[in-house]
């Protein structure tokens, strides 16, 4: 704490005792100590400073708060009170002993409390270890400044620190105080803006997170790592707040070897081990809180002092072989913060009372400084000292700089604190992070461990929430059939577009397999051998009908119509390729009207020949003329003209609605059938139903001239041969309905086959035997002879 002009120096150390067991013991920290040594060298080093104040000697008072609030309490109201009076003997001076400025406290929730009290009065208050954010707050704390980061950045450094090592299920680990509470609330809304990794939030954690965030003060860690210590928890990574990360008391707890955490930037401050170990008997005689620290350390007792359980000390203790924090000077973090509040308050001074002239400072020491004064150019300070700038935004924080500090294990087995990056609030986002790769991790591993409640969930899964857990905790459920998820941890598959289908492992879409019958299917193949097998079949016939057509069975047959009829069943079967192969335009309305005028040119002359058995039956009986009304022009013409109608309606299917080639991607969602759409609907069944009609027509003729008594009557073979014809349309239409895919092309292929192969062997087949194997029967007279049956 600073008062102005030339005072007296006054250090004021309250008695702080315990009570253990009814015994008063009194315990110095020898951290706590060196900080205030250093405030004390920095404010000697500014009076002794021709640039800084000159002429103006600044006088201190240090109070010990006890760590604890009312402790803490009654030293604010001491200072606020300006109750002493205190005089400065070279000039006669006096003046109330109300500080001006203060220094401190260590502690966050010591610092409010003073803070509360001295912000009324506008006493600026420079903390260099109290890190709340809630200090920030100008509305609570109006005179609050702070030459060390609030844990707000810490907290965002942490969060941004947790997510670039890919950890997504964490512990965290805080103190139930200002510091605790305040920096966990902070690092849990920084680690919401990132993504949700916290899992849990208690003092002693047992679970399968693997990294531990703790946020807690260098007395509750210490605590918390000695009960650990006594019942050793699986191995955990811990990452740890400045306070404790960075306390060189810590690194005793080997089991926390690999420890990272952020910490107040390393610095030289050239002097102060000379003056810390500057300590002539004399000094530490004259103060009771550097004999009690002497005492602790050598475990001696000066002559002076009233400890009877020691012995005296003889005068051969040597601070210079001191394992002490106080001598430990090696990474000054803390002790830099405490240099540089002294320094902000000192130039906030400097700039209320001084001012450059003619390229020299002048001072104005008999001006009645006020606090407020100080408030006001402490606002504005902006400086640099042994290289390090200071200076403070709107809510009173310093720029935010840290150290990545890695607990590392050195070759003699202690535990080292090692820097592995650096992180500058100040920077861009993303630049913020400066990391090298000698960082260890626990167990002393090179590989950042893993902390994750769930396994990342590869392509061709989403993630599904685990209910109750947060976000991070899900399940990994494979896409839906047609869906992928091309990236890990997808929450959502996507449908593939209408031509592509997934692969096996469902992370990316390939186009559909294209299916239609073609040549190089063992179906086709066999469809096709069958339909050039019985186009053969039909060819060898009309050679066989044709080398015999003097023969008497050939000639009582109606030649003409059983060539024409062998020559329709020849393009009948030689019509079913057309339905093999890739469909086309052109194969698309060639096949379905080729089918239609061929099947109707066929059953047209099976009509002609039924009709021709009838109408010879009539011309038998008495007076009968009936043969000169359906000779061969008039058959002709019946064949003609029946054609002319399926003609006809293919023609009108073809300009109104062809069939057409089209992609089908309903009936299989993996694959694509290729076919030929029936353009009109009513056409093809058009087509159908007049072949159908004819069939039937065909068929009653034959039934009703069956029975007639003559000798190879053609009745009973058209008889049966259009039987077997319905009986295979028939069926068709229902097969042809339900069968999927190039199966519908099959069974209309095997359709015309099968009712084809019907007609040549049912009318066909009878006459080649016998003109073949029985010659004897093909006569004129065994033609006659009515009374001998077939």
């Amino acid at each position: 704490m600073f008062v102005t002009h030339s005072f007296k120096v006054q250090i004021v150390f309250t008695e702080c005792k315990f009570q253990v067991t009814g015994v008063s013991v009194c315990s110095v920290d020898s951290r706590e100590l060196r900080f205030s040594r250093a405030m004390i060298f920095a404010i000697e080093e500014i009076n002794n400073s021709s640039e800084l104040l000159p002429g103006i000697t600044l006088g201190y008072q240090i109070h010990d708060s006890c760590a604890s609030v009312p402790g803490t309490i009654k030293v604010a109201f001491q200072l606020t009170n300006g109750l002493d009076v205190v005089f400065h003997p070279s000039d006669n001076c006096s003046r109330s002993g109300m500080v001006l400025a203060i220094i401190g406290d260590s502690g966050s929730t010591l610092s409010m409390s003073i803070s509360r009290l001295v912000g009324s009065f506008d006493i600026p208050q420079v903390s260099y270890y109290s890190t709340c954010e809630c200090l920030s707050d100008k509305q609570q704390y109006p005179s609050f400044f702070r030459t060390i980061p609030s844990d707000r950045f810490q907290a965002d450094a942490l969060a941004k620190l947790v997510k670039h090592f890919g950890w997504t299920w964490i512990g965290a680990v805080r103190s139930d105080s200002d510091y605790g509470n305040n920096g966990m609330a902070s690092f849990l809304d920084a680690a919401c803006v990132y993504t949700d990794i916290i899992k849990y939030t208690v003092i002693f954690p047992r679970s399968t997170a693997v990294v531990i965030v703790a946020f807690l003060a260098t007395g509750e860690m210490k605590l918390l790592l000695e009960e650990l210590e006594k019942e050793p928890s699986p191995p955990r990574q811990w990452i740890g707040s400045e306070t404790w990360v960075t306390d060189p008391q810590m690194l005793r707890f080997s089991f926390c070897a690999g420890a990272i955490g952020f910490g107040i930037q390393q610095s030289v401050i050239p002097g102060l081990r000379e003056f810390l170990l500057d300590l002539p008997p004399s000094k530490v005689a004259a103060s009771q809180l550097l004999t009690e620290f002497w005492e602790d350390s050598f475990n001696c007792r000066l002559a002076e002092s009233a400890a009877s359980d020691r012995s005296v000390c003889d005068g051969s203790e040597d601070l210079q072989k001191l394992q002490s924090p106080y001598t430990d000077t090696s990474q000054l973090r803390v002790t830099n913060m405490v240099y540089k509040a002294v320094y902000a308050l000192a130039h906030a001074i400097h700039n209320a009372v001084c001012q450059e002239t003619n390229f020299t400072t002048q001072c104005e020491k008999l001006t009645k400084l006020q606090s407020k004064q100080i408030l006001t150019h402490l606002k504005k300070v902006h400086f640099s000292q042994n290289g390090y700038d200071v200076s403070f935004d709107a809510n009173g924080d310093p720029v935010a700089t840290y150290e990545l500090v890695n607990w590392q294990k050195s070759e003699t087995g202690n535990i080292e604190m090692v820097t592995v990056g650096h992180y500058d609030a100040s920077l861009p986002v993303g630049q913020e992070f400066r990391l090298s790769s000698n960082i260890t991790w626990m167990e002393g591993r090179t590989r950042v461990p893993v902390s994750v409640c769930s396994n990342s969930c590869p392509p061709g899964t989403r993630k599904v929430l685990q209910e109750g857990k947060p976000s991070c905790c899900y399940d990994c459920l494979p896409c839906p059939e047609g869906e992928i998820s091309n990236q890990t941890d997808s929450n959502d598959c996507f449908p593939c577009p209408s031509e592509f289908w997934p692969n096996s492992e469902r992370n990316t879409c390939l186009p559909k397999p294209v299916e239609f019958l073609s040549y190089d299917d063992i179906l086709g193949i066999i469809l096709a051998v069958f339909s050039v097998g019985g186009a053969c079949l039909a060819i060898i016939t009309a050679a066989v009908f044709f080398n015999h057509r003097a023969s008497p069975i050939v000639r009582a047959n109606n030649s003409e119509l059983s060539f024409l009829l062998l020559f329709s069943l020849t393009l009948c079967f030689l019509c079913s390729l057309t339905f093999i192969g890739a469909p086309s335009d052109w194969s698309c309305m060639l096949r379905h009207t080729a089918f239609g005028i061929t099947f109707v040119l066929c059953i047209s002359c099976v009509l002609g020949k039924t009709i021709v058995v009838l109408m010879a039956f009539k011309a038998t009986l008495p007076g009968s003329n009936v043969m000169k009304w359906f000779g061969p022009p008039q058959q002709r013409m019946t064949v003609v003209s029946f054609t002319f109608i399926q003609v006809l309606i293919c023609t009108i299917w073809l300009v109104l609605s062809p069939p057409f080639p089209m992609k089908n991607l309903n009936t299989y969602k993996e694959k694509i059938i290729l076919e030929c759409a029936l353009g009109s609907v009513i056409g093809f069944w058009a087509v159908l139903g007049y072949i159908g009609l004819l069939a039937v027509f065909c068929f009653v003729l034959a039934v009703l001239a069956r029975k007639l008594p003559d000798n190879f009557n053609e009745a009973k073979l058209i008889t049966f041969s259009m039987l077997i014809f319905c009986a295979v349309w028939i069926t068709f239409i229902p097969a042809y309905v339900s069968s999927p895919g190039k199966l519908t092309v099959a069974v209309e292929i095997f359709a015309m086959l099968a009712s084809s192969f019907g007609l040549i062997l049912c009318i066909f087949a009878p006459k080649c035997f016998i003109i073949l194997f029985q010659p004897e029967k093909n006569t004129k007279k065994n033609l006659m002879n009515k009374n001998e049956s077939l």
